[in-house]
């Protein structure tokens, strides 16, 4: 018993005082963006872990001289949270460099190596400018001291220290060929955060927004070393050929700057500096892609697939009795727009009966594509025994790198159908073995054994035709068939009405995606709730009103809206997609989900209220 109560002690004390690591190893470069010829700047590389000794590798530190480091400073802290403790530790190794010349230079990854594994920084740019450029902005400095401090620090910020762009991965592309595209942000400036936005709205494009790094990343562009934010990230189909237009983003950047005040110095205060917010309005330029038809030439089994794909089959028996289930599964998986993958044709014998094909998907959206597999099940009943052959499925795709039409097919797929042990067995059946049940016509039904003699008819009941029951059972069955036919006329004609349709199941649609946008607010996924509430509400408008994708904007809807009298019911809906957008593109937003679910919902609500008026 002492034993047991010593042990739970020594467990106790040593999960109390327990020390953890506080993070992964990191070793990173913190180096200026912009420096100057002949003037000294430091470098830091900072390491969250004790390295080997001896470990570290730097740089060669090329067009710079070296003046002063390494010098190493290290440091520790210990925290105990709830009993917990955790330790983190801080190790730096110092350099101070004066740029040879200007010029846009790199500065080398460094390595070290930490409990005898090597840890890498990231080849980063540093802009050197040339020292004469420094001392023309303090002249004019002092040229302007009467200037405002709010002005001063609205013209520092010049024309090309905040730039937006969209890059895509190519402008040049087949129908359906996947496009990787970046909405990127490149600062000079201390970024405080963003205001309004606008995305693309990618007309003649299906895309689908991935996840991304948000960075900052050191990058060059036209000469010049910025900090590069990922601000979205999409993936692009072209859906039709000719030259797509993508229309700029928009979005309001929000720098801070620090100015001398004109004031002075302040005893009270200190240093005489403010800081000031300065709001950059940025647009990207108009980018073009051209998008290639299909070379002529192509098999009847294309379908539009586009990429790199394989195909595999399973059939669930080769052997089975009449009147069995039987199952024919395929596979096709690679890369590309697999998406837009339908299930091939697939030709069966006649006495087969092929009911609706079921599909199921593992996708993910990589830069190069969806990659994944699309699997489709053929169920079918046989009905007659045999020997059958099943022809191959064909599946055709266009290579990309080839540049031409791929056709894949299954190879010929042999079944055996034995009788049915559960149904009866005739005599013409018995006599006829080894013919095929559909091939059986009457068989012992169109001759008949002549009676001879008199056969003495009489009757037991009175007739049933042309009694009064008979002509009252007719009139009935005419009744019914026409109310049939005008109602099978009309379900016939709804189905036809595609806008119709679309319609009807638009508020469904829009209430099975409000509920996702609930869940995934009841799990405080920001991300998610925000992207399914604009897939509920330009999905909602898209079905309502018959909108393609491709002309789905604001401008469309309130014009919709307008003619049917729901012009304030348009703005409110609007609204709603406009705080989502914002919500979802702009971190620093105060919208709340709640509010947001509740107002999308309200606004469907008016506008059928309205449209049903």
């Amino acid at each position: 018993m002492l034993f047991r109560k010593v042990l739970t002690l020594i467990v106790a004390l040593l999960a109390i005082f327990s020390v953890h690591a506080a993070e992964e190893v990191s070793f990173t470069l913190n180096v200026p963006m912009i420096a100057s010829v002949g003037e000294a700047f430091r470098i830091e590389f900072e390491l969250n872990a004790k390295p080997d000794s001896d470990s570290f590798v730097p740089p060669s530190f090329e067009n710079f001289d070296v003046v002063a480091g390494p010098s190493v400073s290290q440091g520790s802290s210990v925290q105990i949270i709830n009993g917990e403790m955790t330790k983190s530790v801080s190790y730096a190794i110092t350099y101070v460099l004066i740029p040879q010349k200007a010029g846009t230079f790199a500065i080398a990854p460094a390595t070290i190596g930490v409990k005898k594994k090597n840890y890498t920084t990231q080849r980063t740019m540093i802009e050197v400018r040339d020292g004469a450029q420094g001392g023309g902005s303090a002249q004019q400095g002092g040229r302007n001291q009467g200037e405002s401090a709010e002005s001063r620090a609205n013209r520092t910020i010049e024309k090309d220290d905040l730039l937006l762009r969209l890059e895509l991965s190519k402008k040049s592309v087949y129908k359906g060929e996947p496009i990787r595209a970046i909405l990127k942000l490149y600062s000079r400036a201390n970024i405080a955060g963003s205001e309004s936005s606008k995305m693309p709205a990618f007309n003649g494009f299906w895309s689908q927004q991935m996840d991304i790094e948000q960075g900052p990343f050191r990058e060059t562009l036209n000469g010049k070393v910025y900090e590069a934010y990922n601000i979205a990230e999409y993936l692009l189909y072209p859906q039709q050929s000719g030259t797509l237009t993508i229309e700029p983003a928009e979005l309001t950047v929000v720098a801070q700057v620090v100015v001398q005040s004109n004031r002075g110095f302040d005893p009270f205060f200190g240093g005489g500096h403010e800081v000031y917010n300065v709001r950059r309005a940025l647009k990207t330029p108009e980018v073009k892609v051209q998008v290639k038809e299909f070379p002529a030439g192509a098999p009847v089994s294309f379908a539009g697939a586009v990429g790199r794909y394989n195909i595999s089959h399973r059939l669930s028996s080769t052997e089975v009795a009449a009147n069995s289930a039987v199952t024919l599964q395929l596979t096709i998986s690679g890369t590309g727009n697999l998406n837009f993958i339908s299930a091939p044709t697939l030709s069966l014998p006649t006495s087969f009966e092929l009911y609706d094909v079921k599909s199921e998907e593992k996708i993910d959206n990589k830069p190069s594509g969806s990659v994944g597999y699309r699997r489709f099940d053929y169920p079918f009943i046989v009905r007659a025994e045999g020997n059958y052959e099943i022809a191959p499925i064909e599946f055709t795709y266009f290579d990309l790198e080839k540049k031409k039409y791929v056709t894949l097919a299954t190879p010929p797929l042999n079944i055996y159908v034995l009788p049915d042990k559960n149904a009866a067995t005739t005599t013409q059946q018995s006599v006829l073995m080894g013919v095929k049940r559909e091939d059986v016509r009457l068989l012992g039904e169109d001759i008949r054994f002549i009676k001879l003699g008199s056969p003495a008819l009489r009757s037991v009941v009175a007739p049933f035709v042309l009694s009064p029951l008979y002509w009252l059972v007719v009139v009935l069955m005419l009744v019914v068939a026409v109310v049939v036919y005008f109602v099978v006329r009309k379900y016939i004609r709804d189905s036809r009405n595609v806008v119709l349709v679309k319609g009807k199941r638009a508020n469904k649609m829009a209430i099975r995606r409000f509920r996702i946008a609930e869940k995934y607010m009841r799990e405080q996924d920001r991300r998610a709730f925000y992207e399914e509430m604009l897939r509920a509400l330009w999905g909602y408008l898209g079905d309502k009103f018959n909108i393609p994708v491709a002309d789905l904007t604001r401008e469309v809807v309130r014009e919709e809206l307008s003619k049917r009298g729901a012009t304030n019911e348009a703005e409110s809906i609007i609204a709603v997609i406009a705080r989502c957008e914002e919500a979802q593109y702009s971190p620093a937003t105060t919208a709340e989900m709640k509010d947001i679910y509740e107002e999308g919902i309200d606004a469907i609500s008016k506008i059928e209220s309205a449209i049903k008026k």
